[in-house]
């Protein structure tokens, strides 16, 4: 095995992802496990979390399914307490639990809907990380991930709910970053652009046309969406010692779609 190699390693880590059974959550769960991570994989669906961690265990690895609405303080502090004493103290969080939300400008998004979208997606970074926080500074460090999103830092029509809770975790990942430094926790966010997942079709449709499909291609430099893979990818390269001197920071995988 060759230096880099290990380097993109987890052995001896546990890790805990939010939003574990979705199409980016399953594929970090699956590669984290991979690469020697015990995984926690959380997910408002318990049967769906529980599949994911069957899959892994079934592949030799090492993980568990637990179920959690990430926006009820109690119910993160559960998984916090059932990740100790079933794996051990967590290492990595991946904070990837995010509303489907539906378009529509503030005059047509009502109070209940933001609450909603802000309370699990932004909100629920915040209640996970406060659970999990104490446990992966008793371990000596670690690294949050926090799943944000390109339209984080750019607009996007009719999505002001979503717009704005990706926004806030990026500001929640670089004060994170500063606050526990000290603590050997490094805190950064990762923001994909389009990927092939549930997210896509709720928004077109199962049988999406392809000339719609093509359009949405080009608004990219590549010219494509992305793959669950290639998110779970460069959520490793966060979670792992790959990018030891790297906090506070976000880490564009938009196949170019900022860059122009």
């Amino acid at each position: 095995m060759t230096h880099n190699e290990q380097i993109f390693r987890l052995d001896g880590d546990v890790a805990v992802v939010t939003g574990g059974a979705g199409g980016i959550g399953a594929a970090i769960c699956r590669l984290f496990a991979n690469v020697g991570a015990s995984v926690a994989c959380v997910d408002l669906d318990l049967a769906a979390a529980q599949e994911v961690a069957a899959s892994i265990e079934q592949a030799g690895g090492r993980a568990i399914g637990l179920a959690c609405d990430v926006s009820d303080e109690a119910a993160t502090l559960e998984v916090a307490r059932t990740v100790r004493e079933t794996l051990g103290r967590a290492t990595v969080l991946v904070n990837g639990a995010a509303m489907l939300d539906r378009s529509g400008t503030i005059l047509e998004i009502d109070p209940q809907e933001w609450d909603r979208v802000l309370g699990v997606t932004l909100g629920g970074a915040y209640l996970m990380s406060r659970a999990i926080l104490p446990d992966m500074i008793e371990a000596g460090g670690g690294s949050v991930i926090h799943i944000a999103s390109m339209h984080g830092s750019v607009g996007r029509a009719g999505r002001v709910s979503y717009t704005a809770a990706k926004g806030g975790m990026l500001q929640l990942t670089r004060t994170m970053a500063i606050d526990h430094a000290a603590q050997g926790i490094r805190v950064n966010a990762l923001s994909p652009g389009a990927v092939e997942t549930q997210r896509i079709t709720y928004r077109y449709g199962d049988e999406m046309p392809e000339e719609v499909r093509e359009k949405i291609a080009s608004k990219y430099l590549l010219n494509r969406v992305a793959q669950p893979s290639e998110i779970a990818n460069a959520a490793l390269f966060l979670a792992s010692r790959a990018s030891s001197f790297m906090t506070g920071a976000d880490l564009l995988v938009d196949g170019g779609y900022c860059a122009v």
